[in-house]
């Protein structure tokens, strides 16, 4: 009964004895309950200890317990007394913790690197905890795995249940992954904006037009490589009228692809001839539409045939020529 605070079994038992027979000793303790002289004298020792029991006034070779009210008050002013001490320490930790947070978040610098995924990983969940009105999203890397939507759902509901507004780009390619588009027409319901668009020129975030986060590998969407954390007022500015220039260029969720010029190419042909004419490589070209290289190979192909061009360059460069594709 007495466990909770902070009382043996075997104490306890030692102490009821003791309330029940308090002109008896060690000896009769031991002949009464039949427990082992050491067990005895451990749970004296720990009564001790609780302050419950004292020797006696009368005979130093005897033990007085304290009475029940008392010893009561006793052990709950000893569990308010640490359970105090616990709070103190709880309140230290929490001071700690947000000061080893801000010096994470400023990195020292208005520019951090964030090293590996789970760098990367861990800095987005304290980001996304302090989010207050907007977060901003380029997502390449064509259709979103299943474990990326399992870790990013439960965050992106939680910022929509907060009033976050909530804008993601994806690749067009991803309109072809049933997954990824149950995923955004679900974040869609829930009041999150999603459009898509032919190709995207890196992974970024940026926080209330405050912090931008891009990952340090722009040919991958994989962040493993890391991150870079930028908070230098002019450089989100610029990053966010990127943003915003793609944004007005995107099409929703409920928009299909439309053909762009007489020949009806639609957005990703012409985004293919774009890059082509910039000189990207088929596997270049199919990392920034999150398509495979055996597909970008394919679309490059038809639009050669298409250009009489003999080479990829060429097509890209005709293309460009004839006003078919945007600079």
């Amino acid at each position: 009964m007495f466990d909770v605070l902070g009382m043996d079994a075997t104490a306890e038992v030692v102490y009821r004895e003791m309330l029940a027979h308090p002109q008896g000793g060690v000896a009769d303790l031991i002949n009464r309950l039949q427990l082992p002289e050491q067990a005895i004298l451990t749970a004296l020792d720990t009564l001790s200890e609780l302050a419950l029991v004292r020797r006696s006034s009368e005979d130093s070779q005897s033990f007085h317990a304290v009475a029940p009210h008392l010893a009561a008050e006793i052990l709950l002013a000893r569990q308010r007394t640490e359970l105090a001490a616990q709070q103190q320490r709880v309140q230290e930790a929490q001071a700690v913790a947000l000061q080893l947070n801000s010096e994470s978040m400023q990195g020292g610098d208005e520019l951090h690197r964030l090293k590996g995924a789970d760098g990367v990983r861990d800095y987005l969940a304290t980001l996304y905890a302090e989010v207050g009105r907007e977060l901003l999203t380029f997502a390449p890397g064509g259709a979103q795995t299943a474990d990326n939507i399992r870790s990013s759902r439960p965050l992106a509901e939680d910022l929509l249940e907060r009033g976050v507004q909530l804008r993601s780009v994806y690749l067009e390619s991803a309109r072809n992954d049933p997954v990824t588009m149950a995923h955004a027409d679900g974040l869609a319901a829930l009041g999150g904006r999603i459009r898509t668009v032919p190709s995207l020129p890196n992974c970024m975030i940026i926080c209330d037009r405050r912090i931008a986060v891009v990952a340090a590998d722009s040919d991958s969407d994989d962040t493993a490589a890391g991150a870079v954390v930028l908070r230098t007022a002019g450089v989100v500015s610029s990053l966010y009228a990127l943003f915003e220039s793609v944004w007005q260029s995107a099409q929703s969720l409920d928009e299909t692809t439309s053909p762009v010029d007489t020949q009806r190419m639609n957005t990703q042909q012409a985004e293919v001839l774009r890059l082509l004419s910039l000189g990207h490589t088929d596997e270049s070209v199919a990392a920034r539409l999150g398509v495979s290289a055996r597909t970008a190979r394919r679309i490059a192909t038809k639009l050669m045939n298409q250009l009489g061009a003999r080479s990829r360059f060429q097509a890209g460069a005709h293309a460009a020529a004839r006003g078919m594709v945007r600079p």
